[in-house]
């Protein structure tokens, strides 16, 4: 029985070892074909968990490297570059004594005393703050060294490199170039680093001017290189790659003559300087086109530095609206010959004129007594033209300040435009405005509205931009032509008012003396405007007036318009507000007709480029050319000359040759203030100049030294 019981309890224990491994085996298998379809379907989808196992195997062996694409340049009409891009670094250094190389070669300061003396050599910072940045209270890693270590150019970091001073690290980021300095800072504007939050890429945004309202063409778009690399990061010969180039930035060319430019913002400083006005507005125009040759404004700031910005941020060349004074006179006389109401040989009473029992008065209260409306526009009377106002009648006045297109945009394409008012309502206002009181307008509305004058009639649309190009196959992806605007009045109206404007320069009783330029026909008219005080009055005091001047010339074939305006003047009692603006008026005016004169002189010389090429081959060259021309500085290699290569001048230009090495001061009798102020320029020194014509005196005698901090007077007759 027992032996029974044995061998059912046998039975039963192999039948469950059967059983068990039964069970195993299927797992086993269950598993198995698990573990079989999970492969199939990864080798087939290539997913888990939503992950793409192709797309996660290229990211680990495959190297990407973004091409970032260079910002658009912008340049003067001659293709000079006045913005461009370039690199700057900021420094830091690293103090941690753990830090070490291979070889335990040190990566932190080993000599402070050393490192602070090279840092003070080479950027704005003393010795003595230097050392104390590198000496902080607390124990930190690194320091940086405040502005100065920040801006840093190529230039001043290989200079840096040069000294071997190891924990001494940069950290390179894009910047904009603005090689000319002040230079129509608020139309040309500025771009800045700016970090995507996204991807933390840090690139170049315009914030003010051209850059800003160009951003998007300039800005281009990046690429990116793609490579196969093995597990060392090594890239595989064998390797795919996947290249896109970067597409750069369009280029802008702007209707700005380089050298125009320049003479006017040396002749805007130093009248600037001299009287510190509150504001200042200077625009050179073609009258035929309506390119705007040059334009600046006072205050203004450096471009590159940003030094200035805090003073002004506006462009008060359009963002500012303000009383016009006697220049909106041109307009007066002009509506009222085209009206049909002018005769200049009628007369008047001059000194005060009543009107609803308010009065006009002329800037002479006593006045001169009876005279012609002729004489009466020569001599800015206020009386003079409250009667043209009154015999047309204010319907047909307002319809000619329209006609001009006051009170509408210029159309610069520059955001927040001040288009200006009137106070049009009583009679005492509807006459107040024809000598510019009681109207706002801007400076480009006045250059809009003066171009019909110096152009028979035809009004022309102002222009800062020409042209967007693209910089790899220099085709024209869009242009600006010459876009008329209007004829307000007919060319012989506008012949009559130009014969008027000449009358107030040339007249023995004319109050614009100031403006004649000796081999040329000048035709201009002066403004004296009294300054709002913000509450329906006008503020008191000598200092109280907005002075202007509107030119055109030569008169006899108008080409070229220019207007200054300065606001609120300190003046000395020395010189005259009209003697102010002729300082920087008839230089700048003689310059672009002297430039208009050599462009239709067949006979003029082209210049060579002898950038880069020794003193000695230069000569040669310039020599051969047939051309003055002088050296700056003692070096054997040349690094820039005044002039354009391959720009035709006359026989009688002078080119100037900045050169390496140390510099004295040139003998600059008988140059022209554009010829001394392009050489102070170039040799960095400080002028004041004096007067106008050519230079006769210099406080600096030929051939003492010269650098930076130099200071020298010359003056013109």
């Amino acid at each position: 029985m027992s032996k029974l019981n044995n061998r059912e309890i046998l039975k039963k224990r192999r039948n469950n070892r059967s059983h068990y491994g039964q069970f195993l085996l299927l797992l086993c298998l269950g598993v198995f074909l698990c573990m079989v379809l999970r492969f199939t379907y990864v080798s087939v989808f290539k997913t888990v968990r939503g992950v793409n196992l192709t797309q996660m195997a290229q990211s680990l062996y495959t190297k990407s490297n973004v091409i970032s694409a260079k910002r658009g340049t912008i340049y003067d009409a001659n293709g000079q570059p006045l913005a461009e891009d370039t690199n700057v670094y900021t420094m830091y250094a690293i103090l941690n004594k753990k830090q070490v190389g291979l070889d335990n070669e040190p990566l932190y300061i080993t000599n402070k005393e050393k490192a602070a003396k090279a840092i003070s050599s080479v950027l704005p910072i003393t010795y003595k703050e230097a050392l104390n940045d590198l000496n902080p209270s607390t124990n930190a890693f690194q320091v940086e060294f405040g502005n100065a270590g920040t801006n840093i150019s190529l230039t001043q970091k290989q200079k840096l490199d040069s000294y071997h001073i190891s924990g001494l690290n940069f950290l390179q980021q894009p910047s904009r170039l603005y090689p000319n300095g002040v230079f129509a800072s608020h139309l040309i504007g500025y771009a800045s680093a700016q970090s995507d939050p996204k991807t933390s890429k840090v690139s170049l945004t315009g914030q003010m001017g051209i850059e800003k309202v160009y951003n998007e063409l300039l800005t281009g778009k990046d690429g990116y290189k793609t490579s196969q690399t093995d597990n060392s990061g090594v890239q595989i010969e064998t390797g795919k790659t996947v290249d896109k180039p970067a597409k750069n930035g369009d280029d802008v060319y702007t209707t700005l003559d380089y050298r125009l430019q320049s003479l006017m913002e040396t002749e805007m400083t130093n009248v600037y300087n001299e009287v510190h006005p509150k504001s200042m507005n200077a625009v050179l125009m073609n009258a035929k086109t309506g390119d705007i040759l040059a334009a600046t404004q006072r205050p203004t700031f450096n471009a590159t530095t940003k030094q200035g910005l805090d003073k002004i941020w506006r462009n008060t060349l359009i963002q500012d609206a303000y009383e016009p004074g006697s220049t909106m006179k041109i307009f007066t006389v002009a509506s009222s010959i085209n009206s049909g109401h002018y005769n200049g040989n009628a007369t008047y009473h001059s000194g005060k004129y009543l009107i609803n029992g308010r009065v006009v008065p002329d800037w002479n209260p006593s006045g001169w007594g009876n005279i012609t409306y002729n004489k009466g526009f020569a001599l800015s009377s206020n009386v003079a033209m409250a009667h043209l106002e009154q015999m047309m009648g204010a319907k047909t006045w307002r319809e000619y300040m329209n006609r001009f297109k006051f009170f509408t945009p210029s159309n610069l394409g520059f955001p927040g435009e001040e288009t200006g008012s009137v106070q049009f309502t009583y009679p005492i206002e509807q006459a107040n405005t024809a000598f510019g009181q009681g109207i706002l307008v801007n400076a480009m509305q006045m250059m809009r509205a003066l171009s019909s004058i110096a152009n028979d009639g035809t009004m022309v649309q102002p222009r800062i931009v020409s042209k967007i190009v693209d910089p790899k196959t220099k085709k024209v992806i869009k242009s600006y032509p010459r876009k008329v605007v209007g004829h307000p009045i007919t060319a012989s109206t506008a012949k009559q008012v130009i014969q008027h404007m000449e009358d107030v320069v040339y007249k023995s009783y004319g109050i614009g003396g100031a403006y004649k330029i000796p081999g040329y026909k000048i035709a201009a008219k002066t403004g004296t405007a009294q300054v709002s005080d913000g509450k329906a009055g006008y503020e008191s005091g000598d200092d109280s007036y907005l002075y202007s001047v509107a030119g055109i010339a030569p008169a006899d074939h108008p080409k070229y318009i220019l207007y200054i305006t300065m606001k609120q003047p300190t003046l000395k009692g020395t010189k005259t507000a009209s003697q102010l603006m002729a300082e920087i008026f008839n230089p700048v005016m003689r310059l672009a007709l002297e430039e208009n004169k050599n462009a239709e002189n067949k006979n003029n010389l082209k210049v060579p480029n002898v950038v880069d090429k020794s003193t000695s081959i230069a000569r040669k060259e310039l020599s051969s050319a047939g051309l003055k021309y002088i050296f700056t500085g003692n070096g054997d290699k040349v690094l820039d000359q005044s002039i354009d290569a391959n720009e035709k001048v006359s026989s009688n230009r002078l080119v100037i040759v900045q050169t390496n090495g140390s510099k004295s001061m040139a003998d600059l009798k008988g140059w022209s203030r554009y010829d001394v102020a392009t050489y102070c320029r170039m040799t960095g020194i400080s002028a004041d100049l004096q007067g106008d014509g050519y230079a006769y005196k210099q406080s600096i005698k030929s051939g003492v030294a010269i650098n930076g901090a130099t200071k020298v007077t010359i003056k013109f007759k």
